[in-house]
């Protein structure tokens, strides 16, 4: 019996870890998502609805052309959209939620505030609503991580004064965002969504959903540099959208949802290194503080994670 129990533990480690690596990639890939979007506003005049919609946009179109090139290892059986359908648009809004808030938020407080307060936030709805509607115990490194998210918080908000009160309001509902895609899309991965399924419904529903905010705002530049600002887009486009999120929701299906959620503090931990090499916002002790407790927080759900069979 025990050898048995042994042998059934073992793969479902080695996928956990896997799923570890997939969003350790994805955390350092989004943590430069900030920083291009700032250096766009910074080149044009685009506003953040139109920059989630081309990032959304550019990512449906590169992971589509990729899907109809790709050969599937084996075909899989057509499945009735029926009982799917739901989850699918609901990580396609989440999604869009998530980042034209965010977006706007960056916008409003600056790159590392906003990624900080975004992912920061996002674990604990993220505990909260897996506990509720999936069933999923946090566990004793659960409770720590998302305790040590709410400890960052309250160092990164009380002791900075430079954090906009809409900005902040703008990542609370980013992580609100945030969450709803965790939470759908490890969901749709249990239920036996491929990784590439869920990306596509996710930026073919969110470009829709934008498509109009966006149109109004201004889908183009009408001035700065537009060729700069294109490439800007362009990186968003393939590498943090198109390369990122099959890697998460990849991850997300290996993982707790909650550890999927604290893994992402990867992301305002490495946002907050480019906003004061790359672009010049001040370092202050409540965000060097925070990064360090959000990092902590880190290390001890992936120690958790690895060992649990």
């Amino acid at each position: 019996m025990s050898t048995v129990t042994v042998a059934q533990a073992r793969p479902a480690t080695g996928s956990a870890r896997r799923g570890l690596a997939f969003l350790t990639l994805t955390g350092l890939a989004w943590g430069t998502t900030g920083a291009a979007a700032d250096l766009i506003y910074a080149a044009t005049d685009i506003g953040p609805m139109a920059v989630s919609f081309w990032r959304h946009l550019g990512g449906l179109v590169l992971l589509g052309a990729f899907c109809a090139l790709r050969r599937p290892a084996k075909r899989r059986e057509a499945r009735p959209l029926r009982g799917r359908l739901g989850r699918l648009v609901g990580a396609g809004v989440g999604m869009a939620v998530f980042q034209t808030a965010y977006f706007a938020s960056v916008e409003a407080t600056g790159v590392a505030v906003a990624t900080l307060l975004t992912l920061g936030s996002g674990p604990v709805l993220t505990a909260f609503g897996a506990r509720i509607w999936l069933g999923e115990r946090l566990g004793r490194g659960g409770l720590l991580a998302v305790a040590g998210a709410v400890a960052g918080l309250a160092v990164l908000v009380g002791g900075d004064a430079s954090v906009d009160p809409a900005g902040a309001g703008l990542a609370v509902l980013s992580a609100a965002g945030y969450a709803g895609v965790t939470l759908l899309g490890r969901s749709a991965g249990q239920r036996g969504e491929g990784a590439f399924t869920i990306t596509l419904w996710s930026f073919g529903v969110g470009a829709l959903v934008l498509l109009a905010p966006a149109w109004f705002e201004g889908l183009l530049p009408q001035g700065g540099d537009v060729w700069r600002g294109a490439a800007l887009m362009a990186y968003l486009a393939v590498f943090t959208t198109a390369v990122a999120y099959p890697l998460y929701f990849a991850g997300a299906a290996r993982v707790r949802a909650a550890t999927a959620s604290v893994m992402m503090l990867i992301e305002p931990c490495t946002a907050a290194v480019l906003a004061v090499t790359v672009l010049g916002e001040p370092l202050t002790a409540a965000t060097v503080a925070g990064s360090v407790i959000l990092l902590g927080s880190i290390t001890a759900l992936a120690a958790a994670e690895s060992r649990r069979g």
